[in-house]
């Protein structure tokens, strides 16, 4: 069974933040880190080409957003690792995809059918207290799952964040001060890579340093990408929920129905089918089956309260591809799982998460606010 995360506190400027970050997450990042640089060089991707790459793609982030590029820069400096391997854990994907060597076009199949994950949000009005739930299941290398943290990131110029991610990395799921959350699904079409865009993972910080749900909107639906992904887009204050499957080049809206939303690892949006080639589907072949499948153990569910959804997660039918993923060895990855289920209710500034839940691992608890249990660790490093 896998440990609970670490919560880790961070504040200050950009680079203040990421050099607290970095001293206090050195462990995980370094482990975090192993993972993709070993697969890079199974690429064939040298670490003097990486850093190269990275060098290469460091303006574009900047132009997306500068603070970004310094938080990594503390990151780094604070682990005493190279920026370009806590670029990579931002950009892993996109850097994978865009190396443009002969090696790695060889091998871009290694990446495909990434984060497989199945999304539940139900709205206010659904749920037995009236308080909007915006839950998750994060499918992936199992080996992660000693390298995922808890970041509370104390806000100076925004709102206060509280965001799971693997260690290094500036967000990944989570929500904020201001009730607003969100998280991903991979996606795939034709027009994936095909140009460079803003990485994903820092999409999602963007998200989080909004106060207005229209701000978090524009920085999905506005941001040119280099590939496919879904994001699930929802506010506590008002329960308002949107899903944006998003193409490279343009954004499909897809609204819930009857106070929820479900969503997996294929194109909903009739629109986006009619405009646009699904390619992501052999390398996922359960994600209708887990769509249907929430969508149907959900339904006889006036009101959903956080039982109703946890039970969903945790749903093993059809396994080993099933919503919650034992352990099972894949092409992709290695070895694939369900590394992380999270529930969050941002009303209230919690989030539990579970992780490796198909070890019967427990939800652990974690708040936005102060007076966290005993696993949290405040960073104090000096900045």
């Amino acid at each position: 069974m896998a440990e609970a995360c670490r919560l880790l506190e961070i504040w200050g400027t950009a680079h203040e933040r990421g050099k607290r970050y970095g001293a206090g997450a050195a462990e995980e990042i370094r482990r975090g880190t192993t993972h993709y640089i070993a697969q890079m060089k199974g690429l064939g991707l040298t670490e003097s080409a990486l850093a190269e790459l990275v060098d290469a793609y460091l303006p574009m982030i900047a132009d997306f957003d500068a603070d970004h590029v310094v938080e990594m820069r503390g990151i780094a400096e604070g682990a005493d690792l190279p920026l370009a391997h806590i670029v990579l854990m931002n950009a892993r994907t996109e850097l994978l995809k865009l190396a443009g060597r002969p090696a790695l076009r060889a091998g871009l199949l290694a990446e495909r059918g990434q984060d497989g994950c199945t999304t539940i949000v139900v709205q206010p009005e659904r749920t037995p207290d009236g308080v909007l739930i915006h839950a998750h299941n994060w499918d992936w290398k199992a080996s992660c799952a000693d390298s995922c943290i808890i970041l509370r990131i104390r806000g100076d110029n925004g709102p206060d964040i509280l965001t799971f991610t693997e260690a290094g990395g500036l967000a990944r799921f989570g929500f904020n001060s201001a009730g607003i959350a969100v998280t991903g699904n991979y996606l795939e079409c034709e027009r994936d890579y095909r140009r460079i865009g803003a990485p994903l993972a820092l999409i999602r910080r963007k998200v989080l340093q909004q106060e207005s749900p229209s701000l978090a909107f524009a920085a999905i639906y506005a941001t040119q990408k280099s590939a496919s992904n879904n994001l699930a887009l929802s506010h506590a204050g008002t329960g308002i929920v949107h899903d944006l499957e998003c193409a490279p080049d343009e954004t499909f809206v897809v609204e819930p129905r009857d106070g929820l939303l479900v969503h997996s690892n294929h194109w909903l949006s009739p629109i986006a089918l009619a405009k646009l080639r699904e390619t992501g589907v052999p390398d996922s072949p359960c994600t209708f089956w887990r769509q249907q499948r929430a969508e149907r153990l959900l339904a006889p569910h006036r009101q959903i309260g956080l039982d109703q959804v946890r039970d969903v997660l945790l749903d093993t039918a059809g396994t080993p591809l099933s919503i919650c993923v034992p352990p099972r060895a894949s092409t992709m990855t290695g070895c694939t799982a369900t590394v992380a289920s999270l529930l969050m209710r941002p009303a209230l500034g919690e989030m539990q998460v579970a992780m490796m839940p198909s070890a019967g691992a427990a939800y652990v608890p974690y708040s936005l606010t102060a007076g966290q249990p005993a696993i949290s660790d405040r960073i104090t490093a000096d900045a």
